[in-house]
């Protein structure tokens, strides 16, 4: 029996963020990063927050955000006696305020606090999961955080707040979106309701990131991959992840690659696996992952007459779509060099089977496949 709750309101389109005018009277804590404040983009919720409420910026979020980082917030967050807490930003951001709560509630007793998350990216979905990430610098090691007490009770998606994102931001973002999406489609955990946001989500990414990357000022494309962040988002809170991102925690943090990055150059090498896909021309027996990216494949409307060709179909228009968006597809485009990969591939294989993602990946891996996969995306 599967359970699926939808905990989270959205507000989406343009003008969402008005719906910020509607807090009276609230001790606002706002958990942001430097370049929000720096570049004035925070001035965007401000212009729309009443005079009747306070604010208590918390900007000193970083990428990856480590355990230390959480914990200051916490402390800030209950000196304050916040009784709502907003996170504007990227991933990072709303990761750190996620796991902010969740803290809270175990240190402050602070149960009933709302919370808002307002995406900045279109990338991590992390707006609607009960998922977050926090690192540990001294391991290099990613930590997936996951509890439903983390899930915001509110989502504002914007597409004035994206327009400003670099290209290659964009193209790191929208390929983890798209990741999202096939992971939580290929899924052991897998239902008809997380099917179709993930089939949608995937639609959207080939439709529109392409334009998102080449025209920032598209509005129409970023909202539409914002949409896309979120649908992908919501599928993955159901039906979990897979190799990929069990792979990505691990090598990203210690190969000091961008996850959306990271998860992208794993994607094809992953499907192969996961497909048990061997080149050449033969119609060998496919595996039931095989099957379910030949029905992704034929959604996109792509060469799927068997298993085999639909998996081959996929790959390749997943690297078509990389090259579109001039993304890097081996590790040496990374600057990884060989013997760095040989002495931490063990590791990465190690940690990659212990994450939680991997746990519902369509097929089981061993350390050696892992190590398989890391090769091939160092010799392709």
């Amino acid at each position: 029996m599967d359970k699926i709750s939808m905990k989270t309101d959205i507000y989406m389109g343009q003008g969402a963020l008005d719906r910020l005018t509607e807090w009276r009277n609230k001790r606002i804590f706002i958990v942001t990063d430097p370049f929000m404040v720096k570049s004035g983009m925070i001035n965007m919720l401000f212009e729309r927050l009443h005079e009747s409420n306070e604010q208590y910026i918390f900007s000193n979020i970083v990428p990856d955000p480590p355990v230390e980082v959480v914990t200051e917030g916490v402390e800030a967050l209950g000196a304050f006696q916040a009784d709502l807490m907003i996170a504007i930003g990227g991933g990072s951001a709303i990761d750190a305020a996620k796991a902010m709560k969740i803290f809270a509630q175990k240190i402050l007793d602070q149960r009933d606090m709302p919370f808002v998350a307002i995406p900045t990216t279109s990338g991590t979905g992390s707006e609607v999961t009960s998922f977050s990430v926090i690192s540990d610098k001294k391991k290099n090691i990613k930590y997936p955080l996951v509890s439903d007490d983390m899930l915001p009770q509110e989502a504002i998606l914007d597409p004035e707040l994206v327009k400003s994102v670099p290209d290659f931001i964009t193209a790191d973002t929208g390929m983890d979106v798209l990741t999202h999406a096939i992971e939580a489609y290929v899924s052991t955990k897998a239902n008809d309701i997380s099917d179709a946001l993930a089939e949608k989500a995937i639609k959207l990414v080939f439709a529109y990131l392409p334009r998102a990357y080449k025209d920032g000022n598209d509005l129409e494309a970023r909202e539409k991959m914002h949409n896309a962040s979120c649908l992908a988002g919501m599928a993955f809170n159901i039906a979990s992840l897979g190799l990929n991102h069990g792979i990505a925690h691990v090598a990203g943090a210690k190969f000091k690659i961008a996850h959306g990055r990271m998860n992208s150059l794993l994607l094809p090498y992953v499907i192969e696996f996961n497909a048990d896909y061997k080149p050449g021309y033969g119609k060998e027996e496919s595996n039931a992952a095989a099957a379910r990216y030949a029905e992704i494949s034929k959604s996109l409307g792509l060469q799927a007459s068997n298993a085999k060709s639909g998996v081959r179909s996929l790959v390749q228009a997943i690297k078509q779509l990389q090259k579109q968006l001039r993304m890097p597809q081996t590790l040496r485009d990374c600057n990884v060099e060989l013997g760095t990969l040989k002495e931490m591939s063990a590791a990465i294989a190690e940690g990659a089977l212990q994450d939680g993602c991997t746990a519902t990946n369509p097929r089981v891996p061993a350390a050696s496949d892992v190590v398989e996969i890391l090769n091939k995306m160092f010799q392709s």
